[in-house]
């Protein structure tokens, strides 16, 4: 396994990262980005598949095991992390990607939806990160990594339960960044702007949100889950060793581009 920046405790234990939302999309390249890197990925979503990554390596496919818990159900994560113990793995990291996003009204938008959307969102993230600790903290430290969004500074119409639980993704991070970090816990928020991955490929193909985002991205074109994820992988490593609380803009330029 490459090296880590973690100081886990000669347990015998094998170290694994969780990615959460791991099934198809960002997550499912982030899991392939930690995998290519020589990382073991306890790779988790609701349906329990495996990431969907056409081409890729048994090699590399091996270094996957899959889970199903709803990132939702604080007690199904936990669950899952009890188990990665019990089979004599050590967790040393998680990246916090699963989530939804439901647009609406502001002025009409049922409060259920917004309950929905801050619990998908943010009331998750801080379940999985309450869940993982004690298992960093036995291992001596590690990273977190929650999957924000660069709509967590932007004001968007119809978006007011998504660009509050964003913001709400960061603020955690800064949170628990300044609380963790004695206990050798690093945690770093990854916003993203528009990525195209495959659930939504034919609408950043071609049409108005193409022509919309050729010229509002400063390069012309949307971003890529492979760009995510390698983003993320780095962050595992020794590049990322005193970075912490942090919000990282992966965005292409285009939340400050005027």
């Amino acid at each position: 396994m490459s090296d880590t920046t973690f100081n886990s405790r000669e347990t015998g234990a094998r170290d694994c990262i969780v990615v959460t939302g791991a099934s198809k999309g960002i997550g499912a390249a982030i899991a392939l980005a930690l995998a290519e890197q020589g990382r073991f990925v306890a790779c988790v979503s609701r349906s329990g598949a495996a990431p969907a990554c056409p081409g890729v390596s048994a090699e590399v496919a091996q270094r996957w095991t899959t889970w199903a818990a709803d990132v939702t159900q604080p007690g199904s994560l936990a669950a899952v992390f009890d188990r990665l113990k019990a089979e004599g793995w050590r967790i040393v990291g998680i990246v916090n990607n699963a989530g939804l996003h439901i647009d609406a009204r502001s002025a009409d938008m049922p409060l259920e939806q917004w309950h929905r959307v801050m619990d998908g969102n943010a009331t998750s993230v801080v379940a999985a990160c309450q869940a993982v600790y004690p298992h960093l903290v036995d291992a001596g430290g590690g990273v977190i990594v929650n999957i924000g969004s660069f709509f967590e500074r932007l004001g968007v119409k119809r978006n007011l339960a998504y660009c509050a639980s964003k913001a709400a993704v960061g603020a955690i991070t800064r949170v628990l960044a300044v609380e963790w970090g004695n206990r050798g816990i690093r945690v770093i928020n990854v916003a993203p702007g528009y990525i195209q991955t495959d659930l939504n490929a034919d609408s950043m193909a071609e049409g108005p949100l193409r022509a919309y985002l050729e010229k509002r991205i400063p390069r012309g074109e949307p971003g890529t889950a492979a760009e995510v994820g390698a983003l993320v992988a780095t962050l595992f490593g020794p590049a990322g060793s005193f970075l912490s609380g942090e919000t990282i803009y992966a965005d292409g330029g285009q939340g400050v581009a005027h």
